[in-house]
């Protein structure tokens, strides 16, 4: 099992380059099951997760070819129709074939979904909006069957506790453009990835209307073709970037920037004294440069996460980690995954002053940071320990990894190549002197 052995307090600059979104990608290539045509993806970035969606996608009968980041995908079978335990268990995120196979198949058998410990994520949301569209589900054996003659279109609210479900959106979405009729979803995501799918969709011959929105109108068709599309830029990846830019005093220029899916981040960011500026102001919103910069003092705010274009909280314990050096007290509230703070005790073990009540942290700032053995738990936890240890005094070592190699492309190495003294390191390799305290980080 790997380790990121970090020495911090090195000042980051350089540039980089934001690779393609994780969370766009994986149900954008469920989408292939609703064709026998080929679709074929660009700026598909070399994940584990994405490695899972297309070793899932070939027991599926799917032909993948995989070109750099270019990604190919055809349906040559379409006999299976099952997603089995030992696949699925490794990313949520495999829930999202669901629809596609319903809807392409008529019949498919889901493993519930497994991946990070991060609090109940339940799929009741998928489940009520195929149902609506006249699927039979039941559950057997931890399985997820779903049978249906012929999906019919339906008006299908899809709001939750913590609001609209994205995966839930996409997975209805997708049924809904083989359905007779008309399909309205209200209450649906309005995270551009889910735009993304959208436009991937209507490529294929879909028609759907006001993604991006809360009410999205699918009119369905009898088929869908081939498509060739470009996954968007990854915007937790390009945040997380910035605030490892400012949580190090630095200066970096990241390019392929989503900008404008980016502003309630902006947001805090300014006010917590970080500058993003645009390098070139004729440069698409959704694709632009941007320099990172950070004034000396950095200020405390309030940060509350919600679904899109609110904060999203899949930057939230990045955002943590930056405001534990703030001068002053932050509130972190948590809206989404109420669970999701197993952050807060390996922060705390490096020096920051972190009390957690309910689904709200009160971070007092600190002076600084200093390094230890910390274990990761989930991939945006995972995130928070490496910004962390880079702007700490001394050396940190950060225990499995893995997690992050669900959606940071070779992180250590984009790190290093802005000046970071980061290397990933065996766990049986770990320098002694790193290793000496390991007991209290198990």
């Amino acid at each position: 099992m790997d380790t990121f052995v970090i020495d911090g307090g090195r000042r980051l600059k350089g540039r980089l380059t934001v690779n393609g979104s994780k969370n766009a990608a994986l149900p954008i290539m469920a989408a292939a099951l609703l064709t026998d045509q080929p679709l074929t993806l660009r700026d598909v970035p070399d994940l584990r997760d994405l490695s899972n969606m297309r070793g899932l996608l070939a027991e599926l009968g799917c032909d993948v070819q995989q070109d750099g980041n270019l990604t190919r995908l055809h349906v040559i079978d379409e006999t299976a129709s099952h997603a089995r335990y030992e696949i699925v268990r490794t990313m949520r995120a495999s829930i999202c074939i669901l629809g596609p196979l319903l809807a392409r198949r008529k019949k498919v058998r889901v493993s519930m979904p497994g991946g990070c410990a991060i609090g109940d994520r339940p799929v009741d949301l998928h489940l009520r909006g195929l149902r609506a569209l006249g699927a039979d589900i039941h559950l057997e054996g931890g399985d997820i069957v779903a049978t249906a003659d012929e999906l019919i279109g339906a008006t299908i609210f899809l709001g939750g506790p913590a609001g609209s479900t994205v995966l839930g959106t996409a997975n209805v979405m997708s049924a809904a453009t083989l359905a007779r009729g008309t399909t309205i979803i209200e209450c649906a995501a309005c995270e551009p990835e889910v735009v993304n799918l959208a436009e991937t969709l209507n490529a294929m011959g879909a028609r759907i209307e006001g993604a991006g929105t809360p009410r999205i109108t699918i009119h369905g068709v009898d088929e869908l073709g081939p498509a060739e599309m470009r996954i968007m830029p990854d915007r937790i990846e390009a945040g997380t970037y910035m605030i490892a830019s400012a949580i190090t005093n630095g200066q970096v220029t990241i390019d392929n920037c989503p900008l404008d899916s980016l502003l309630a981040v902006l947001d805090r960011l300014e006010e917590i004294g970080v500058s993003v500026t645009r390098v070139d102001p004729s440069q698409p919103l959704q694709r632009c440069s941007v320099m990172v910069e950070t004034s000396r003092r950095l200020n405390p705010v309030q940060v509350t996460t919600q679904p899109h274009p609110g904060f999203p909280t899949d930057l939230q314990a990045q955002t943590m980690a930056l405001l534990c050096l703030a001068d002053g007290n932050s509130i972190v509230t948590e809206r989404i995954y109420e669970q999701r703070f197993l952050h807060v005790a390996e922060l705390s073990r490096m020096g920051a002053s972190l009390h957690r009540q309910g689904s709200t942290v009160v971070v007092s700032g600190v002076p600084n940071l200093v390094g230890a053995p910390v274990m990761a738990s989930d991939l945006r936890a995972s995130a928070s320990l490496v910004l962390a240890g880079l702007a700490a005094r001394g050396r940190t070592v950060i225990y499995r990894v893995y997690h992050l190699d669900r959606g940071y492309q070779r992180m250590e190495e984009r790190l290093r190549a802005l000046g970071a003294s980061i290397e990933r390191v065996p766990e049986d390799q770990v320098p002694t002197d790193a290793a000496q305290t390991t007991g209290a980080a198990g």
